[in-house]
Parts: structure tokens; sequence; C-alpha cells
């Protein structure tokens, strides 16, 4: 299956990326990968990338389109891929079609986690990470330590990333708003998606979009 995932930050999509490529045995293709791949490689794409980045700026469409269309050619991504963080604008989404459309293919599904935005804070601004070490991550609802502000591994001290910060969550989802949602609009009109709660334990949301997935695929 050739699937492009969506939802706000905070909406599980990393999480559920990973568990969803393995069970249906395609690779997963995140933005972030792509762009430390190509840096790391230094590809020329990364090359571009990272001038961009150096300078502060946005990385233009095209780079990012590039990059996409250079891994989904992959020889692992031949029977499908599921896409994580790309497209995440309406101009990348028909460059998506267009390149697809090149090649023969077409997405098979379009998989929307549905969240509400205070639930999206509570999730993010809650994060406490150790100063010692960030693997040992914390949650003041979810996932709250013995103790609070200590670390229950090592004793270190727990904070709240500036990026976790209730005033930047907002402002990241003022933009998911802004630029990515209206993607889902796009491909709505096109029967293509299909949205799923990605509210309770993470094995329930997987399982929930394993069974949207394979109704779309028997449709």
């Amino acid at each position: 299956m050739r699937i492009v995932l969506v939802g706000p930050p905070g909406a599980g999509k990393g999480t559920q990326a990973a568990f969803l490529a393995k069970n249906l045995s395609i690779p997963h293709i995140s933005t972030g990968d792509l762009f430390r791949a190509n840096i790391s490689q230094g590809t020329e794409l990364g090359k571009q990338a990272k001038a961009y980045m150096d300078a502060g700026n946005l990385v233009p469409d095209e780079v990012t389109i590039g990059m996409a269309k250079d891994r989904m050619e992959q020889p692992d991504a031949e029977n499908g891929f599921l896409l994580d963080g790309f497209p995440r604008n309406v101009a990348q989404a028909e460059a998506l079609d267009a390149m697809l459309d090149g090649e023969g293919m077409k997405l098979d599904a379009v998989l929307d986690l549905e969240v509400e935005e205070d639930e999206v804070v509570k999730r993010i601004a809650g994060r406490r990470i150790c100063r010692n070490d960030s693997s040992h991550v914390f949650h003041v609802t979810y996932a709250a330590p013995k103790t609070e502000g200590v670390c229950d591994a090592c004793g270190g001290e727990l904070y709240q990333r500036d990026d976790d910060s209730e005033g930047t969550v907002r402002k990241r989802l003022e933009v998911y708003h802004t630029q990515t949602e209206p993607i889902i609009d796009y491909y709505r009109a096109q029967g293509l998606v299909v949205t799923i709660s990605a509210l309770g334990k993470v094995d329930e949301v997987t399982g929930r979009a394993m069974e949207a997935l394979r109704g779309e695929k028997a449709a």
C-alpha cells in the first residue's frame, strides 16, 4: 500500500508510522529521516537543504520533493511506502500526485489521525525530559515520576523543553492548520481520506488504523 499519514503535532504520527510500516511490510519514509540521510551522505539535495537550514530559512518544496522522489524509487519501496511529514502542503501533495502518475502509480489511502487541540497541548506541554539523559522522558499526567521534577532512572533534574511550552505548541498548531490541514480536504476530494481517533493506548490506535486501512484496501 502507498499511504500518507497526517495529523497535528502530538497525534503520535511517528510512533504509529513505525508500527504500521512494520505491520504492512513497507518502509516508513519521514521528512526528518530524509533530511538527515541526505545531509549526512552529502548528496546534492542534502547540500542544498543544509545551506537553507544553516541560513535559518525553510527548505524549498522542490528540494524536499526531490528527496522524497529519490527515496520512493529505492527497491524497498517498490511494493509501497508510508509517508510521514510529506506532503506538508497542497503544493507538495500536487507534486506527489504528478510524480506517482508519471510512474503509473497512485496513493491507496491518506490516514488522518484525529485528536482535539486541547489534548495535543496537554500531551506535549506535559512532557518532561531528564537533563542527564534525554531518553528518559516523563509526563506530568500520563507517566509522572515518583518524585516531582526528579528522574526515576538516574535522579537527574526533569525539565520542559522550550519547544514543548504551551505557547510554542499552539503556534505549531496554527502552522499545521494553515499549511498542512488543507491537504486533508485536497485528498478527501479524491476519496482517499480515512480518519481515525488518535486517543487511547498505542496498540489500540494501531489496531484502529490497520482495520481502517484493510477496509480501504478491500474497497
